[in-house]
């Protein structure tokens, strides 16, 4: 088995940036107010939260301006609780921006952003840690690759509710997504006991889907592809139109139990339902 790789994302970003630009281009008065999969957050409000992040991040990590006192704690649900507080205010405020005046300024800021991104050392260990990996220490190579996983799968909520999906589910784009996500599930499974050798199968569908397996060794869950031995003890089929929804904490449970696919034992496939690749 392959061990499973951190993607280079860095070259997608501009094509990201191209592709949101004339999504939110293309739409009409009603399509900016339209609600999406994030709660009660619509196209303009998730289009906003794509701004703030390009720029806050250029003010933290570029600028070092840190605006205010941060989390309680460094525990998950005192991160996630001030994050969700920043966003939220921040959309709020937003509400005063014009379609126009938005569309301009993520158009200004796309490529001082990437440059910003760019000039990290990708070995260099990044500011802040991919803490749904499990990492208590990232490097910067990660860290721009779950930056890529936020703007990816936010436009992609945007694209959802206007209708207009199928560009960011390319496999030039959809793949890298996947590839990064899903270096959650060795974290994700450490709990999961296992005998040593025991292999789970994860297979997403479509052009833009792959495969990916977990091995369970002596020291915990590895995740890998190209396994060539002998049968897995799991099997789940993800299809690939729902697979981003999973990750990102907007497929019900009662929807994501009628699309996903799952073969073997229970104890191994019920965390699938669970995983989760984003601070929620």
């Amino acid at each position: 088995m392959t061990p499973a790789s951190t993607p280079d994302t860095l070259p997608l970003f501009p094509e990201l940036d191209r592709l949101l630009l004339e999504v939110l281009r293309s739409l009409s008065a009603a399509g900016w107010e339209r609600p999406t999969l994030a709660p009660a957050w619509t196209v303009r409000d998730v289009a906003l939260h794509l701004l703030d992040g390009s720029l806050r991040s250029l003010s933290m990590l570029r600028d070092g301006h840190f605006a205010g006192p941060g989390p309680a704690s460094g525990e998950y649900q005192d991160v996630v609780r001030y994050l969700n507080e920043l966003n939220n205010s921040w959309v709020k405020v937003g509400q005063r921006l014009s379609p126009a005046v938005l569309l301009g300024l993520l158009e200004g800021v796309g490529p001082e952003y990437n440059a910003f991104l760019t000039s990290l050392d990708p070995a260099a260990p990044a500011m802040f840690s991919v803490a749904w990996a499990g990492e208590a220490q990232s490097t910067n190579h990660f860290h721009v690759a779950r930056e890529y996983t936020e703007k990816w799968h936010h436009q992609q909520q945007i694209r959802q509710a206007v209708g207009q999906e199928a560009p960011l589910l390319s496999p030039r784009l959809y793949r890298p997504f996947l590839a990064t996500s899903l270096q959650a599930l060795p974290y994700h499974y450490r709990a999961v006991m296992a005998p040593e050798g025991t292999v789970i199968r994860f297979h997403v569908t479509g052009e833009g889907g792959d495969t990916w397996f977990l091995l369970r060794t002596a020291e915990g869950w590895v995740l890998g592809q190209n396994y060539t031995g002998g049968p897995v003890a799991a099997d789940m089929e993800l299809p690939g139109e729902v697979a981003w929804r999973l990750l990102t904490k907007s497929l019900p449970p009662a929807e994501a139990e009628t699309r996903l696919v799952l073969r073997g034992p229970e104890l191994l496939t019920a965390p699938v339902y669970s995983l989760l690749t984003v601070m929620a």
